[in-house]
């Protein structure tokens, strides 16, 4: 390692000073920074490193390297960006946590620094590939997955890699086309339309067409005719097929193992921080991920054995191609890392502790500067300086109850500001937020000294008056002595005094034998005046003696009819202006007597009981806010977060709940789509967490917790997104959302339109998949009936066949469609005609169409089983009859439009029937109903079995 510090490659300097992302390709086995223009970009025959920079506590930056391994890339190139990941390392200080990441299988991180996505392109520039030359515009076919980070993986541009599971992207020269799968993800949809933007950007200058296609949408559409022709022709999918990309391993109990001399050992005993030595490494086995923990006193030899450990341990498991590893160093732990253990307690371990941050780079400095390497310059560390955090609007409406024998009593306007540290209080704030309509802050405040009957009362009654305003108020829980900023600045001042008010607390303090030091008039109080402007002033009572003074402070001494206010000589001038408001606000009227510190009266010491030593030092009151944004899932051992790197405001998915930490509060967001029962337990929920990440990163079991609902997000809230108001009003699922912001609303209303009202409701999800086997069973028939027609087809009086067929196909189509498409020309029935009647009048021109001889008058129905094309005809008029007929009887009242996450048909019509060729023949609805009765009685033999029944008539016609 010696030779490869020393040598040290001149790509490095100046890495990491700003925070952001940084990529080299390894060319020749060698570093060539990548032009900003090419990120996102990987070619699959080549390695990259990629250095994430993030601002840390204290001003310094954290650091994240990985080094991305394409499934093309010869071993010595992957090698090579391995040595100079570490050479890497050691220029930022020997801290940065290390992440090996293979093509297919990258981690959400990685993925997060190229939103919406990496694309991974063929060919490379190493190890015998060469890059591919500038070519005339190839088609591509791409799977895409993920409902926050995507995974686009180019697939052979052939129907067969087609299912109806996924979402696919084809990208042509003139358009894009986005296929659903009909069992696809509602959220995967949404975020395929990101690439397609993306890709339409990036490639197409932003001119190209866009078109969405439904899985089993009429072919008789031109966008899905165009997109089937462009594969060769419609035929049924194929299920989805298992690829090497897509093998997850399976889920396995966390196992640590020691690492001595190159061997495994494993470490008995639950998973702690106590059993990670210092002067050891181990290999934590997570099955899809495997970290190797680095103690910071182990040799350079001992780390370097530890990593080929680990190389050999993902390849004995059969893990190579797909499991990640990731390097940690002892005392920069990643939370990934730390959430694996049962707890992390804080130490001198402890992300960004100054003792081992300034320990660990002074020992790498020296090791470099021993070695012939200069690092001065290559660290730098910029102050942080907080900002005024994001305030509510004044001049809104204020309430404030407190609780008392189960009830909440209104508390007198002149009281606002007064809280008792025995009581718990309701606080309900309302103001206009910009243009927008009228918005509601809801706290409840708890007293430290608070019995917990209240406490609950003041939850239970504060969640009545939220869900009275349904359910809009941001809704929070405060303690004592963690008043977030938007509180405070409520009141002005806001003081918190001894004792309470509650028949509640005053029971409690007499069974325990204890004095009630709630403030009475005849009593020496002791207030002390903190903070320095309107978001973190606060006046507190403290015990009345000599000791509590603060030389850094001022004070307000009520003795008698007496206030003296006391200002050490290291106070500000806001504290003591503060100070003389906080006394006019206890006892108006009352003269203020100053005594300033070293100049006290001997009356002044005597109420406090005596002259005394106090302190002199300075309380830190800088709140560092680090935000991370989580997902949760609860299972047996409770709740399991992951985090959602690099976040914005579209990660924020309608049907989801979700966790922001800011390390100061906790937020949980809850979608519009969210379900009723699970936005009951959102601050159960939300405690979990704080309960969990109190073990595991040392956050306060006090912090503050929010409940925020979708759409009113208060600004204390958005402030930690590139928060697009816009966004916030769009309404639907996540799928609507994206078409409407992108698209605008009328894609939305296409969508739409495309659907039966059945099938955009969640409560029908059997109907696509039903529907789309009746129609793989009438394509089939359509298909066979030309080449296989009995004899009595070719008649004369059969010459409108073809023509039947098409009006019956005409007539489906208009069925499908809603009736509110009023562009649509096949749409001209009386505005009276419901749907299932269209639907009925589609039967029954679908039953002339098969069984012409049923609707001439010189000749009789012959029977359909004596020839198998008549059959399968059959077969699928009774398959859809089932399907249409039963949406008639499973009508369901109207609600707000929505696209089901299974929502749409499987398979569509074939490519020979015109949409606009013919219209639907009114008279045939009047006998629609009859018609299609007939058809059901006498074609029982045919399998009228509704979809299972088409299913197989669309396998025969396969085999046939």
């Amino acid at each position: 390692m010696s030779s490869s510090v020393k040598l040290l490659d001149p790509a490095f300097q100046g890495a990491g000073q700003k925070p952001g992302i940084e990529i080299w390709r390894i060319e020749n086995f060698q570093p060539v920074p990548l032009p900003m223009s090419n990120y996102g970009e990987f070619y699959m025959g080549d390695s990259y490193i990629v250095l994430q920079t993030t601002p840390g506590k204290g001003g310094s930056n954290l650091y994240d390297i990985h080094f991305w391994i394409g499934k093309d890339t010869s071993q010595d190139e992957a090698l090579a960006a391995a040595i100079k990941t570490v050479e890497l390392d050691a220029v930022l200080g020997g801290r940065a946590v290390q992440h090996r990441e293979l093509q297919g299988h990258e981690s959400d991180k990685f993925l997060s620094y190229f939103k919406p996505c990496i694309i991974p392109l063929e060919g490379g520039i190493a190890s015998g590939f060469k890059k591919p030359e500038e070519e005339e515009f190839e088609t591509r076919l791409y799977v895409c997955r993920g409902k926050r980070v995507v995974k686009l993986k180019q697939v052979p541009f052939a129907r067969s890699s087609l299912n109806h599971d996924d979402v696919f992207i084809l990208d042509t020269r003139n358009k894009i086309y986005q296929f659903n799968g009909v069992n696809s993800n509602i959220q995967e949809r949404a975020k395929a339309l990101e690439v397609v933007q993306f890709l339409k950007e990036k490639y197409h200058d932003g001119t190209c067409s866009v078109a969405i296609v439904e899985d089993g949408e009429l072919y008789t559409r031109s966008n899905s005719g165009e997109f089937w022709v462009l594969l060769g022709g419609f035929a049924p999918l194929n299920k989805k097929a298992t690829a090497e990309d897509d093998v997850i391993p399976e889920t396995t109990s966390t196992k640590l193992y020691s690492i001595t001399d190159g061997e495994m050992k494993p470490v008995e005993g639950e998973l702690s921080k106590g059993l990670l030595g210092n002067n050891k490494c181990y290999l934590l086995d997570c099955g899809a991920e495997v970290f190797v923990w680095v103690g910071r006193a182990t040799q350079v030899e001992d780390r370097k054995a530890a990593s080929r450990v680990a190389e050999d341990f993902v390849t004995g498991e059969n893990r190579a191609k797909i499991a990640r590893i990731t390097r940690v160093i002892q005392g920069y732990e990643n939370n990934s890392f730390k959430s694996k253990f049962d707890s992390w307690p804080e130490g001198s371990t402890a992300p960004g502790g100054e003792e081992i941050k300034g320990k660990g780079k002074g020992k790498v400095a020296a090791f470099l500067k021993q070695q012939g390497v200069g690092v001065k310059g290559t660290i730098k560390s910029v102050q942080v300086v907080e900002e005024v955090p994001a305030l509510l609007e004044d001049g809104g409406k204020m309430e404030v109850w407190y609780i008392n024998d189960g009830a909440k009593l209104p508390l007198p306007e002149a009281d606002f500001g007064k809280f008792y540290s025995g009581d718990c209080y309701i606080v309900l704030y309302s103001y206009h937020s910009g243009e927008r309509k009228e918005d509601y802050f809801l706290c409840c405040w708890i007293g430290k000294d608070s019995i917990e009957e209240d406490q609950k009362t003041a939850y239970q009654l504060a969640t009545k008056i939220s869900n009275s305003y349904k359910g809009r108020p941001v809704q929070g829980r405060v303690f004592e002595g963690k008043e977030p900023p938007q509180f405070i600045t409520l009141f002005q001042p806001m003081v918190v005094l001894k004792g309470g008010l509650s028949a509640g607390y005053k029971k409690s303090i007499a069974d325990k034998g204890l004095t009630d030091e709630t403030n009475k008039a005849d009593r020496v109080a002791l207030f002390r005046i903190s903070g320095t402007s309107t978001h973190n002033n606060k006046v507190l009572q403290v015990d009345a003696v000599a000791t509590s003074l603060n030389s850094a402070e001022c004070f307000l001494l009520k003795s008698g009819s007496s206030i003296y206010l006391w200002h050490g000589n290291q106070r500000t001038r806001k504290q003591e202006q503060l100070a003389a408001k906080v006394a006019a606000f206890l006892e108006p009227g009352v003269s203020l007597k100053r005594a300033r510190e070293g100049k006290e009266s001997n009356a002044f010491w005597l109420a406090l009981g005596g002259k005394k030593s106090y302190t002199s030092e300075i309380e830190s009151s800088e709140t560092i806010r680090d935000p991370h944004l989580f997902t949760f899932s609860l299972n047996k051992k409770g709740l399991y977060v992951e985090e959602v790197y690099n976040f914005s405001q579209d990660d924020l998915l309608t049907e989801d709940i979700l966790i922001l930490d800011t390390r100061a509060e906790v937020f949980v967001w809850v979608g519009q789509c969210v379900d009723v029962k699970e936005k009951e337990n959102v601050f159960k929920i939300g405690q979990e967490y704080i309960d969990r990440a109190s073990s595991l990163y040392g956050l306060s079991p006090k912090v503050p917790l929010y409940k925020v609902t979708e759409g009113n997000e208060p600004c204390f809230f958005t402030t930690f997104f590139s928060w697009d108001p816009n966004r916030a009003t769009v309404h639907g699922n996540s799928y609507q959302k994206k078409l409407a912001l992108l698209f605008g609303p009328s894609q939305v209303e296409e969508m739409e339109a495309m659907l039966p009202k059945q099938e955009k409701t969640t409560g029908n999800q059997g109907a696509p998949t039903q529907r789309a086997s009746a129609l793989a069973a009438l394509t089939s028939a359509f298909n066979k009936s030309p080449s296989k027609s009995p004899p009595p087809e070719k008649s004369t009086a059969n010459q409108g066949g073809p023509t039947q067929r098409a009006s019956a196909l005409a007539a489906l189509t208009n069925a499908f469609k809603s009736a509110t498409r009023k562009s649509s020309t096949l749409e001209r029935t009386p505005s009276n005609q419901s749907g299932s009647t269209q639907r009925a009048a589609a039967l029954a021109a679908l039953a002339a169409s098969f069984n012409p001889s049923a609707e001439t008058k010189t000749s009789a129905p012959k029977p359909v089983r004596s020839n198998p094309g008549g059959s399968q005809r059959a077969a699928a008029i009774a398959a859809l009859s089932a399907v249409l007929t039963a949406e008639k009887k499973k009508q369901s009242p109207d609600v707000s439009p929505s696209i089901s996450t299974s929502s749409t048909p499987a398979v569509t019509s074939p490519p020979t029937a015109d949409a606009d060729s013919s219209e639907v023949n009114p008279s045939e609805a009047d006998d629609s109903v009859g018609v299609a009765k007939t058809n059901k009685e006498d074609l029982s033999e045919a399998n009228p079995s509704g979809a299972d029944g088409s299913q197989e008539v669309a396998k025969t016609n396969k085999e046939d």
